[in-house]
This record gives structure tokens, sequence and C-alpha cells, in this order.
């Protein structure tokens, strides 16, 4: 750290007696302005002499920071007031030398008003050094501002007033305090004419000496507090208007607002820094409630503590409720107090009074919005969560995009949504809770069930379209025509229609719960069928079971044979992906069955083909290629040139390529090639470039076969099918290994180690196997 201290000055002059008194303290500059709340340009300027004459303030700040005895610190303030300099052979610390000092007016009382701290007060670490910063950082002219914003109930009050009384002693000309009652469940903000008149009668302006217009008590407000280090709190302030005739002139002083609007106007216009409060990160959430209840008790029931911070939403007030009722029956395990969350939710955090109840907390900031974005918010409450983007939430209401856009950024500015991605909004579960609850409340049946049929028409249009871009072979499911008002969002290209599944991935499988939970079965079908591609591809395998699950029972209960047999197929699919052998055995037997009664053929062919690529896995390569050649019979009985045809001549020619007939496999995979390529099929193409790869391979086609795994690779790289990707890369280095390239083999084990393992799949440890011995066992190639 540098102390460029500029030209040099005569000892006396204000510059040497700060950067003595500095180098006697054993500081360097950033430390001396990070001790007296100063910027490091302001110590610089004092000690190279360009600022002379400092405020007041700033010299009070030093003379802390410095800890100056008291002549030290007359000798100070008289230089820095511009009296004469010692002469340049007396010592620069003897106050006695230098003329008496003009003797100060009294004092005033200083005024203390802040509200007391609370108790068990916890975490906020970041935030507060954020704090720390706004008035470390403050110019020598310019009040510091912060604004602290955040939704109902998330302790901005608590950050603030916390906050305050650690910063006090900074501020020994007093503290002022204010609750604006921005939004009181008296529906009265205060006047900040009224705020002014408590201000400075605190301050000894008797009550008839105040002025009668708020300009006038502004400027007196100002004139009082010039030249004095005051701390301000503004809380609970409703808008920038409520806020400006509070803000003192003067440097000195330092301004807390909190508010649940974002309180853009007192950032843009005065320069506020924005301090954001969001909900609690889980540890400090638990550290909360271990120190409102007790670490004894927290400590021996974990898993409860665990479900109340998530059932209370990590909120602090609804945390503190949870706390207080806890604390007041002491004999209760805390579980009990997470079963009444679970089962009433709202109705378990109420604490006896309105400041105390979520409900009614939450209440106050509705009832500040207009009546369109009040609707909109009951309205996301039939959303099926977590997020929205603004084409769903404009379904969900039937109105124009723009429009909606709008009354969700009203909704944003109130905090009772958070866009927490661009486009993308959410609220915390007891927002969510609480926008049903009303909902209910206040919108008809009808109308709560139109809305919950919109939003679920949006998901299934605007994911079919996605779903035949990602493989235009996809056609068993054709939607009926949407609801008027739907906005089916343009799915333009393959990576637009991979984009969209990627936002939406989470909202699509609560989508299809949610269809099942309104009576809406053929959307929990078919929406599982939209999404089912994609989580194949992308490896979440496990999500792909769960929305099977759904679509099983959903098809089973509408009596569709075929639509739960294609369930049951892709169960046993994604089994199979997962190792689950007999599961998956289970369910192509389902399948099969189902589809035999429903008289599907094309069904059948398909399970088939399914089952002869899951006897590989067990090895029963003469049993696979019989279920293969079942399949291909079956499409050629039906003249299916699709690609189930092209599929099923693929698997036969892998088959083949197992029990060690490599010209048929060559024959079955050429025919396949041609018919994935007539049908624009990438998919079935990258897996038959595969199978043609590893016929060459074991032909001793060497050059061949890295053409047609390269290929395969490629293919499957940009289709963003991870899996078979690493399958691809495993039959590579398999040839390299075989062909006396061990790095290359290793290159591209490792390079298909890492895809499986971030897949989390069983054949991760074959891949490690190969690498440890570089050897290969088996063929690497799971369907």
């Amino acid at each position: 750290m540098s102390d460029d201290a500029g030209g040099r000055l005569a000892p006396g002059e204000l510059g040497e007696l700060v950067r003595a008194w500095r180098t006697r303290a054993l500081l360097t500059q950033e430390q001396l302005a990070g001790r007296a709340g100063l910027s490091v340009r302001t110590i610089r300027r004092l000690e190279n002499g360009t600022l002379r004459r400092p405020r007041s303030a700033s010299v009070r700040l030093l003379i802390d920071a410095l800890r100056l005895e008291a002549a030290e610190a007359n000798v100070l303030a008289a230089v820095a007031r511009g009296l004469p300099a010692l002469p340049v052979d007396q010592p620069a610390a003897s106050p006695e030398q230098l003329p008496a000092t003009p003797r100060a007016a009294p004092t005033p009382v200083a005024v203390r008003q802040l509200p007391a701290g609370t108790a068990g007060f916890t975490g906020r670490d970041p935030l507060l050094r954020r704090l720390d910063t706004v008035l470390a950082d403050a110019s020598e002219d310019a009040t510091p501002i912060a604004a602290i914003t955040g939704p109902a109930g998330v302790g901005k009050t608590s950050l603030a007033v916390h906050w305050a009384h650690r910063a006090a002693p900074r501020f020994p000309d007093g503290q002022l305090y204010v609750d604006l009652r921005g939004f009181d469940p008296s529906r009265t903000a205060v006047d900040p004419s009224e705020a002014l008149r408590g201000f400075l009668t605190a301050h000894g302006v008797a009550p008839d000496r105040v002025p009668v217009g708020i300009e006038a008590q502004a400027a007196l407000y100002r004139s009082r507090l010039a030249g004095r280090r005051v701390l301000v709190l503004l809380d609970n302030a409703r808008d920038a208007d409520q806020v400006r005739p509070l803000l003192p002139g003067d440097g000195a002083c330092a301004v807390l607002v909190t508010s649940r609007t974002p309180l853009v106007g007192l950032v843009a216009n005065e320069g506020a820094h924005p301090v954001i409060v969001d909900v609690l990160p889980p540890a400090e959430a638990k550290r909360m409630l271990a120190r409102r209840v007790g670490q004894r008790r927290t400590a021996a029931e974990p898993a409860a503590v665990t479900e109340i911070v998530e059932l209370c939403a990590r909120l602090p007030l609804a945390l503190a409720v949870v706390a207080a009722r806890a604390a007041t029956r002491p004999g209760f395990p805390l579980a009990r107090f997470a079963t009444e969350l679970r089962t009433a939710r709202l109705d378990a955090l109420s604490g006896g009074d309105a400041r105390a109840d979520l409900r009614s907390v939450f209440s106050w900031s509705t009832r500040a919005l207009s009546g369109p974005a009040a609707w909109l918010f009951r309205l996301l409450g039939t959303h099926p969560g977590p997020d929205t983007s603004v084409a769903a939430a404009a379904s969900l209401a039937a109105l124009p995009v723009p429009r909606v856009r709008a009354l969700l950024t009203e909704l944003a500015d109130a905090h009772l949504v958070l866009e927490h991605l661009p486009d993308r909004f959410t609220f915390h579960d007891l927002l969510r809770a609480h926008a049903e609850e009303t909902a209910r409340e206040e919108e008809s049946e009808a109308d709560r069930r139109a809305s919950t049929m919109r939003v679920l028409d949006h998901y299934l249009h605007t994911g079919h379209a996605a779903a035949v871009l990602l493989n235009p072979q996809r056609t068993e499911v054709t939607p009926a025509a949407p609801h008027p008002g739907v906005q089916v969002e343009d799915i333009a290209a393959y990576a637009d229609a991979t984009a969209w599944f990627v936002a939406e991935h989470r909202v699509l499988l609560a989508a299809t719960e949610h269809a099942v939970r309104h009576g809406a079965d053929r959307h929990a079908a078919e929406l599982t069928w939209v999404v089912s591609g994609f989580l194949e591809r992308q490896g979440h395998w496990e999500d792909w079971i769960r929305c099977q699950l759904v679509s099983r029972a959903a098809a089973a209960r509408l009596g569709d044979l075929s639509l739960e047999a294609a369930a049951h197929r892709n169960l046993g699919r994604a089994h199979s992906r997962l190792g689950r052998v007999t599961e998956s055995r289970h369910h192509y037997a389902r399948a099969l069955e189902l589809y035999q009664r429903a008289g599907d053929l094309g069904g059948q062919a398909r399970t088939h083909t399914n089952l002869a690529l899951l006897l590989e896995q067990s090895h029963d390569y003469d049993e696979a290629l019989n279920h293969a050649q079942r399949s291909l019979s079956l499409h050629r009985l039906l003249a299916d040139n699709g690609v189930g045809h092209a599929n099923a001549l693929n698997t036969a020619g892998w088959c083949y390529a197992l029990v060690g007939d490599y010209d048929q496999a060559l024959v079955h995979c050429q025919e396949s090639i041609v018919l994935h390529r007539r049908i624009k099929d990438r998919d079935g193409e990258a897996a038959t470039w595969d199978t043609l790869g590893y016929s060459h391979h074991h032909l001793g086609n060497h050059r061949q076969a890295v053409t047609c795994y390269e290929t395969a690779i490629r293919l499957y790289r940009e289709l963003g099918d991870h899996y078979y990707e690493s399958i691809s890369l495993l039959h590579l280095g398999d040839l390299h290994g075989e062909s006396g390239d061990p790095a290359a083999a290793h290159e591209h084990w490792q390079r298909a180690l890492a895809i499986l393992t971030d897949l989390g799949h069983a054949a991760a440890e074959d891949v490690r196997a190969r690498l440890r011995d570089g050897t290969v066992s088996k063929p690497a190639m799971t369907p």
C-alpha cells in the first residue's frame, strides 16, 4: 500500500500533522480511511496539501480515528480552521504554542431514537459489510444513503437497526428514527411534514417555532444537522417522495432507508446505494432458530430443524414466529411444529398480532398494488411453479405479453415476485401459499380452472413444437387446439428448442403433476410425452421415471391402452439407462401386453427393439438378435419406412455384430443410414454410425471405423445427447487401445468418464477399469 504524500509541507501544516500522527499510530492511508469512515482519496489530499480546509465533521472523524489526546485534538482543529501554523522549528504537537481557539458553542444533547435491536440477530455479514462500505466510501460533500429493500418479513428493519447500533459511535451527535408506515395495516403512511416536526422538536425546536410549509421545515432540519454527525434511519418507506424531504444536506450525516419497494428514484437521483435483502441462507436460518429456541433443542432434532427452515422459506419473520411458539412450549418436540407448518402453513404462522402474522404482513403489500397487478398475483398462485416466463404468465391471465410484463414489473417492485433471471419470475413458497389462498377466496372456481388450463396449454403446445424440433420423427402425440388466450411461444430452431427445455425443465415436471391434481389427465400424459425426449438426451433419467409414472397413472384413468403402454415402454428405457435390468424388463413385458391388447403393432415393434438392446446388457446376444428380428419383421409387415423401421434395422445390425456376423451388420446398417437420412432423423443416424464403426473395427478396417465413430460423436454432441456421446467415445477409445495407441485410448476414455460421472451412471466404473488396466472387457453399449 502506498503513502503518496505529494509535495513537501512545512511542519505544523495540516498535512504534516495528519501524516505524523498516522505514522505514529502505525496506520497506512487505507487503514486510517477505513477507521475514520473517510475515503482514501480524502486522506491523500489532506496529506499532500491539496485539501487544506476539510469539513469539521471530517476533522472530528480523524481525531477519533487517530485517538488524539485533547491537546492534540485542539491543534488539529485549529490548523484545520486556518489559524496560523506553528513556527517550523517548534514541535507540531504543542497546542499551548497555538493561538487560543475560539470557544465552541455548547453542544446540544444528542438525540438517541434508535429502537432496541432484535434479540438473537444472526448472520447477514455480507450485508453488514456492504453498509460499512457505503459509509466508508462516502465523499466529503454528499450524504451517504443506503436503500435497504426486500420483501415483507425478510428482516430489513432488523438489519438496519442492528447496523445502526453497531455504527452509533461514529455518530456521536445522535441517531434519528421514524417508522414511516409505508405498508401499515392502517393504510395511513406518515406524511414527511409530520416526520420533520418530530425530528425538529427532538432537536430542541419549540413546537410553535416549527415552520408551516414542508420546504421551510426541511430547510430548518438541514440547518440543524449541518456540521453534525447524525445517523438517520427512515424505516418502512412507501416511496422515494416520502423520503426526500427527510434527507440531511450535510456529508457528515448518513441515512438508512428501508422499504418493500426498490426506491429506484432515490438510487437514480440522490445516489442512494441499494442493499437488497433476501431470505436467509440455510445455515444462517438454522442458527437463527437455534439462538431463539436453544442449541441443545435444535441439535436433538436436526431433521425437524431442516424441515422447519424450508417450510418457513428461510424467511426471518416466519422463523421468528415458529421460534416464539416453540419457546413458549418448551416440552413440545420441534417435529410437532414442522407438522403444523406442513399441514396448516400460513395458519401456523400467526404470531398473535398483526406485525407477527404472515398473512397480514403479506396483505399489506398486496393492498398497495394496482387492481390488475393484485389480480395477476392471485393467478400466479394457480401456476405449477417453481417459476414462470412472461409468456406463461400471459397465458395464465389471457393478456398480451407486454401488458403482463408491466404487471410483473409492478409485482417485482413490490417484492412480491423476484425476477431471478431475465423475464423469469418466482416467489418463495409462503408468498405462493398466500397467492393461492387469496385466489381461492377472491376468484371463482371456474376462473381458476380456466387459468390453470390455459397455462397447461401454454406448456403443452410450446413444448410440442420444441419436442418436434428436437426429433421431427416423434409424431405419436397431437394435442387438441389450445384454449383462447393461450400464448404459444415461437420456437424456430433446434437451439431455441433446447434452450426452452433447459429453462422450463423443472416447470414441466411440476406441470405434469399439477395437471393430475386438477383432473387434466390428458394434459398430464401429453406433457410427459413432450418432455421425455429432452430428459433422455440430457441424462435426467430419474426425472424421466418420475414423469412417466405420472403418465402411466393418467393413461390408466383415461383407459388409453396405447398411452399406458408407451409410459411402461419409456419406464423400461429409463430404468435401462440406469442399469436396472430387472425393472426394465418388467416394464417392457407390461408394455408388450398392453400394446397387444390395443392391437398396436407399431408399439409392439418398438418394444421388441428396446428388449433387444436391454438383453445386450446381459450379454444374451442370441435372444437380443431374436427380438431385433421380430421388430424388423413387424415394421416390414406395417410397410413402415419411418424412424421405427430405421431404428430396427440398426438394432438388428448391432445384434449381428455382437454375435460376430459383421457382414450382416454392415448390410443392415447401410440400409438404416439411407432411411435415417431420408427422413432426416439425426439421432438414429448417429446411432447407426456408431454401429458401423464397431463393425468396421472388428473387421480390421481401422480407418473406416475411426471415421464412423467420429461422425457419431459429432452428431451426438450437436444433438446434446451426452450419454450416447460417451458410448461412442468409449468405442473409439477401445479401437485405439486395441490398435496399439494407448495415449489416444486414454484420451477418449477420459472424456467418456467425465460425461458418465456427470450423469451419475454406473458405467463410469467400467471406464475407470479401462483407464486403470488399459484393457477392454466387453462392448461398451448400453441402450
